[in-house]
């Protein structure tokens, strides 16, 4: 059966703000890395708000991401059923008001558990072309090696916001969407306090802003 396309807002108010259930997409080989670190400090800053982490641990649940027949996009067909796999993780996505992911910048972009995941879930008819996606704000953690110096340097930094923010979460109907790089991960404990601190304060702030009800 197709997953419903009328999302169940499930905002509540608290403190004058809205409390939220996000989707929280995390991809590591290891929950125990600094990258799992930075989801806690997510979660911490979520909760605090009064929002709701619903985290997806991509590699934890066996997702695969590779694209079987069964989940190629039809462009002559806007209504193809998916996969059961798929139809789950859209029924989950629909579950929540905003996304979150957090994840390691490799090769300047997604990991391939990611990338897959998007690939298949946020397929054609439902999250682009005939019907997009419903959720007003997605905001991306990735845990970075390189320096912001080096990022910029090479033009690394707005390739990224290209293909992700623009290419992804726009072209799929998110009007606000932001990718936050946390550089110096593997050689600057100093850095890495101060991006723990950083990834609290996003989960407290970013999604407590009116226009969400809309």
């Amino acid at each position: 059966m197709l997953v419903s396309r009328k999302r169940c807002f499930s905002a509540r108010r608290r403190n004058g703000g809205l409390a939220l259930n996000v989707l929280v997409v995390f991809d590591h080989p290891r929950r125990d890395s600094f990258c799992g670190a930075v989801l806690d400090s997510l979660i911490a800053g979520l909760t605090a708000a009064g929002h709701t982490a619903d985290v997806a641990d991509l590699r934890a649940e066996g997702f695969d991401p590779r694209l079987p027949p069964a989940d190629e996009p039809d462009w002559n067909d806007a209504d193809k059923v998916y996969s059961d796999a798929v139809l789950a993780e859209q029924a989950r996505m629909m579950r929540n008001d905003a996304l979150a992911f957090v994840f390691p910048v490799w090769w300047w972009s997604l990991p391939a558990t990611t990338k897959g995941w998007i690939d298949r879930v946020w397929n054609n008819g439902w999250a682009y072309g005939a019907r997009t996606l419903k959720h007003k704000k997605a905001l991306l953690l990735g845990t970075a090696a390189g320096s912001a110096a080096s990022y910029e340097k090479r033009g690394y930094d707005q390739a990224m916001r290209i293909q992700i923010v623009t290419g992804m979460m726009e072209y799929c109907g998110i009007p606000e969407s932001e990718l936050h790089l946390l550089f110096d991960v593997l050689d600057d404990g100093e850095a890495r306090s101060r991006h723990l601190t950083r990834a609290r304060e996003l989960g407290e702030s970013y999604f407590s802003v009116v226009g969400l009800e809309a």
